[in-house]
């Protein structure tokens, strides 16, 4: 597995890969060859047996923690990440957390929270990256946002504007330092079934997953993390060294499809959020 794949030979870092999409793109990476600094900021339980499945392949791999509420421990991850695999060739901003709030009911300190989680901190700790990437002479940045920069859910106004602001920040990112040669993109995913829907959503089956997802979804089925793992391992290769500042959607149609089905008058019984937001 070393000398093989499109990663193969580079040194990346995957934050907020402990579950989810950011724990599958740390594992594709590793399945094509990369090294991979692995980041969790509460548990570490997914982020260390991922590191641990990598380094069965041949790889080298750690997990490390960091507080994304704080740029500075953002930064410090970024530094240890370096110190650790040598440099940096790909980074990943996958971190990131969700709310569901009527626009009316959110604080300032929930709003502070996912600004400083989505935006702040991955913002910061790119800067640190590129740093490093200036002096190996190059590398890839992949930004995750979310089809809620795109279009519009009620009761998601912090959420989106995290996300939208992702996909402003890469397109000029990326003019900015394609010449330097760092190619930077994001990738906006819709529904992909993740450990958090089930917690969040009241009555979450897979089962009724697949139906809603089978009358709402134009591909007819929901994501899987793997789908955004293969794109991310895409755009940080170097065959996407001619894509620039560009955002790719990964959604099965769903922004694609003008649907006017929406309950959009009620607030909803979901709650993302619990757990990591202060209120919620």
């Amino acid at each position: 597995m070393s000398d093989q794949g499109k990663l193969a030979g580079k040194k990346a870092l995957v934050t907020g890969s402990g579950t989810g999409i950011g724990r599958e793109i740390a594992l594709e990476f590793g399945r094509q060859g990369a090294d991979v600094v692995l980041h969790y900021g509460h548990s570490a339980v997914g982020a260390e047996s991922a590191a641990k499945e990598i380094q069965a392949m041949g790889r080298r791999a750690t997990a490390l923690k960091a507080n994304f509420e704080s740029a500075a421990e953002a930064v410090g991850l970024a530094r240890r990440a370096i110190e650790f695999l040598g440099g940096i060739d790909c980074l990943v901003n996958n971190s990131g957390i969700t709310m569901n709030k009527p626009f009316l009911k959110v604080t300032p300190e929930q709003y502070d929270t996912l600004m400083n989680v989505n935006f702040r901190s991955p913002f910061f700790i790119a800067q640190a990256v590129v740093e490093n990437m200036l002096s190996r002479g190059g590398g890839a940045i992949c930004n995750l946002t979310s089809i809620h920069g795109l279009i519009g859910a009620p009761e998601h106004s912090v959420y989106a504007a995290t996300k939208g602001a992702i996909i402003a920040y890469t397109r000029t990112l990326g003019v900015e330092l394609a010449h330097k040669g760092i190619h930077v993109n994001a990738i906006a995913p819709g529904w992909i079934n993740v450990e958090n829907h089930a917690k969040a959503v009241p009555g979450f089956t897979e089962k009724n997953a697949i139906e809603a997802a089978r009358n709402a979804v134009p591909a007819g089925r929901f994501g899987l993390p793997l789908d955004v793992a293969k794109l991310a391992v895409f755009l940080c290769s170097d065959d996407a060294g001619f894509i620039v500042g560009q955002t790719l959607v990964v959604d099965g149609g769903t922004v694609s499809l003008m649907s006017l089905i929406s309950d959009f008058r009620n607030e909803s019984a979901a709650r993302f959020g619990i757990g990591y937001v202060p209120g919620v």
